[in-house]
């Protein structure tokens, strides 16, 4: 009798152990996960992607500011109105988003431009604008002129302002670039006629980007240029 009750309290702390174990583990990887994932109160919404474009609105005042478009131009004028219009007119337009394609569309012209490369500008360039670049490149070739371009970057991006007609859904933004680069003219024989390799220069364009909202072409396409 004395023996099984020795052996009862043997089995006893025999599962006691493994239970005090077994917490101990548990406790471990709590903790260890609370290191990696931090600690959460209440409610976290779903992180949405890096590359997904979001619209941030803010209540105030029992209504909504759209960040989006207060962000570059005052929700009031006559541009904030313009844009959110257009937003009313395709619910996936946001301003952020176009204002980040027109400074890499900005590079991507101004390059073709200066490289001669007329399918490429005919592409993203209105009739008239394209005539006018067109002019230029084929004057510079007549001449025998070659340009050595490289682009630095583009220092500052500013929206000028906004249009929409909403009769037919046309849209119209004018940006301001001030874009760097180095630049030299070459005659026939390759020696530079104009410009200095090594001068970085700074140049500034106003240009107005044009597209019909909702519309099959989700180009837009640059129909004014001035400085």
């Amino acid at each position: 009798m004395f023996s099984q009750k020795i052996f009862e309290r043997s089995i006893m702390g025999s599962q006691l152990i493994q239970i005090l174990v077994l917490a101990g583990v548990a406790l471990f990887l709590v903790l260890r996960l609370r290191n990696v994932l931090g600690t959460r109160e209440g409610f976290e919404g779903t992180t949405a992607p890096a590359q997904t474009s979001k619209r941030k609105f803010e209540v105030i005042e029992g209504g909504l500011e759209d960040f989006d478009i207060s962000n570059y131009v005052d929700l009031k004028s006559d541009s904030g109105k313009a844009l959110a219009a257009m937003k009313r007119a395709e619910a996936g337009f946001s301003v952020e988003v176009f204002s980040g394609g027109s400074r890499q569309a900005y590079e991507m012209i101004l390059m073709a431009f200066e490289n001669g490369d007329l399918p490429f500008l005919e592409q993203y360039l209105a009739p008239d604008v394209y005539e006018s670049f067109s002019s230029v490149i084929t004057a510079r070739a007549d001449s025998g002129l070659t340009v050595d371009a490289n682009f630095i970057g583009v220092s500052s991006v500013k929206l000028v302002s906004a249009r929409f007609d909403e009769e037919n859904n046309e849209a119209e933004i004018t940006m301001k670039f001030t874009g760097e680069l180095t630049s030299v003219v070459r005659n026939a024989d390759g020696e530079i006629v104009e410009g200095d390799e090594k001068h970085i220069k700074k140049q500034s364009d106003i240009w107005t980007f044009a597209r019909l909202m909702s519309g099959d072409n989700p180009n837009w396409l640059l129909v004014g240029t001035g400085a």
